[in-house]
């Protein structure tokens, strides 16, 4: 059980390379690193009359879990430095287009620079397998019945990829707007996507992964003629939990606004 945000990891993650089904590495240690322990439907054992010290045991159990996973996820960030290796931390809610936006930059980056992504689902290869299309090295976490990816997952994932250096690192973490913001993997940046299909209040609801993302890609702006969506709404309350979030609208489908989104990765690219 990972104490920090309620998920289970019994079993471990998998990591699965597209059109190898057979291949898969089991990830078996908790986020602490240690054997995992619940009781029951996964849900950790608890008597009202130790309510104060389970409490405290929590709030240190959480301190020391994110401690490890930060400690683990610096030695990614600093393989990212030796490397050159430039990495984007992908999240959202379900459903708001990361991997279709992916899909339609990767080869706008292509020409100028290499690219891998590691992938985060709670189960299959779909979307490695649309990424694997593309012709970069690429390779799939399963989480199980995780809810995020961790700096251990990454770290292994990262020996199992053929990374180039100067080249930019795609990690799509699985679809949760909660617990991935909690969680360092090393990456340079974190970028939050939304859709013009969920609600403009969005960022008040969650705020705890805009204040901890660089950029917020407002996705799907085709469709705003027919949902109910204040664009401008949206970003003002973003921008009113982090005063330094950069923001960005795009059209997965169209293209509309992807020219100025390649041109944000490129120099960051170049400024490195």
């Amino acid at each position: 059980m990972c104490e920090t945000c309620g998920c289970s990891t019994d079993g471990g993650a998998v990591l699965r390379k597209p059109g190898q089904t057979g291949y898969h590495v089991h990830i078996s240690e908790s986020c602490d690193g240690s054997d995992s322990h619940h009781h029951g439907e996964g849900h950790p054992h608890d008597h009202s009359h130790h309510h104060e010290e389970s409490s405290s045991r929590k709030v240190l159990l959480e301190q020391d879990v994110l401690l490890k996973n930060n400690l683990l996820a610096e030695r990614n960030r600093g393989f990212f430095e030796a490397r050159n290796i430039f990495a984007l931390n992908f999240l959202s809610s379900p459903g708001s287009g990361k991997t279709t936006l992916l899909e339609k930059t990767i080869p706008l980056i292509l020409s100028h620079f290499p690219v891998a992504v590691i992938e985060g689902d709670q189960q299959t290869t779909n979307d490695a397998d649309r990424i694997h299309i593309l012709g970069v090295p690429v390779i799939q976490v399963n989480t199980g019945s995780g809810c995020h990816l961790d700096a251990m997952m990454i770290n292994r994932a990262l020996k199992e990829l053929e990374l180039q250096n100067n080249s930019l690192l795609c990690i799509e973490n699985v679809g949760n707007l909660v617990c991935p913001a909690m969680f360092d993997l090393g990456e340079a940046l974190k970028v939050v996507v939304i859709s013009v299909t969920e609600g403009d209040d969005k960022p008040l609801k969650y705020p705890n992964m805009f204040h901890e993302a660089d950029l917020c890609i407002l996705n799907k702006i085709d469709l705003l003629p027919y949902v109910d969506f204040d664009a401008r709404k949206c970003r003002e309350n973003a921008v009113r939990i982090n005063h330094h979030l950069e923001w960005l609208e795009v059209s997965a489908k169209t293209g509309e606004g992807l020219d100025v989104w390649q041109q944000w990765i490129e120099n960051k690219l170049k400024q490195r």
